[in-house]
């Protein structure tokens, strides 16, 4: 499975070149499939993998922060003239790459996205071939703290972690700077010193286990 995952990648970076020739024409396939692909793939260099890793990183850009990958957005139980031995990636593949081209134009933004998306893929992703879905973790980072006349050091902190459930359903919880990871420029809070820091911070591991992450400020 590995190697067909890493050899679909690699053909993404390939033919995807010759199906979209720029970035306008970029949302001539379905976004959210090549996200898919190029993400477990390691975000292969190619134009539309940029495209796909550019609309990820956009999605997180304040305000709203909508989930970067919208993996009910990726038809990946359609039906389309195929062996039926194809695996759920090389399916995949076909869908985003080889499928006559599915126009999918963004509608105008939401005034905000719902905390929770409760929305899943249309097949069962539950094995381990998905876990690289599930890796995401996106931390929306409100953190201040000062120490006020009497010595007194004050915190607060809001922050959220955005993650992936078994189907691909998303949902925000309650974190803490505690838990962001150490890629993140968040300073570090000791002996409260002055530190006011808002940013969203976004990692994942792809199919092979790279680590890989991005960090918004605002």
């Amino acid at each position: 499975m590995k190697h067909r995952v890493r050899t679909a990648a690699a053909a993404a970076a390939i033919t995807v070149s010759s199906l979209v020739g720029s970035v306008e024409q970029a949302q001539a396939y379905q976004v959210d499939c090549a996200i898919l692909l190029c993400l477990a793939g390691g975000w292969p260099a190619s134009a539309p993998c940029a495209h796909a890793r550019a609309v990820f990183i956009r999605r997180l850009t304040p305000w709203p922060i909508e989930p970067p990958l919208q993996i009910w957005r990726c038809p990946m139980g359609a039906s389309f003239s195929a062996p039926a031995s194809l695996s759920p990636m090389e399916r995949l593949y076909d869908i985003a790459f080889r499928g006559e081209p599915q126009i999918s134009v963004p509608q105008d933004p939401p005034l905000f996205v719902p905390v929770q998306a409760e929305e899943q893929a249309d097949i069962d992703i539950s094995g381990d071939a998905f876990d690289f879905v599930r890796s995401i973790r996106v931390y929306h980072i409100q953190f201040s703290q000062r120490e006020n006349r009497d010595g007194d050091c004050n915190r607060y902190d809001s922050t959220r972690l955005g993650s992936y459930g078994v189907q691909g359903d998303y949902r925000w919880t309650r974190s803490s700077v505690a838990d962001v990871p150490p890629a993140s420029q968040l300073p570090e809070p000791v002996h409260c010193r002055s530190i006011s820091y808002r940013s969203v911070f976004v990692d994942w591991r792809d199919h092979e286990g790279n680590y890989g992450f991005e960090e918004v400020r605002y």
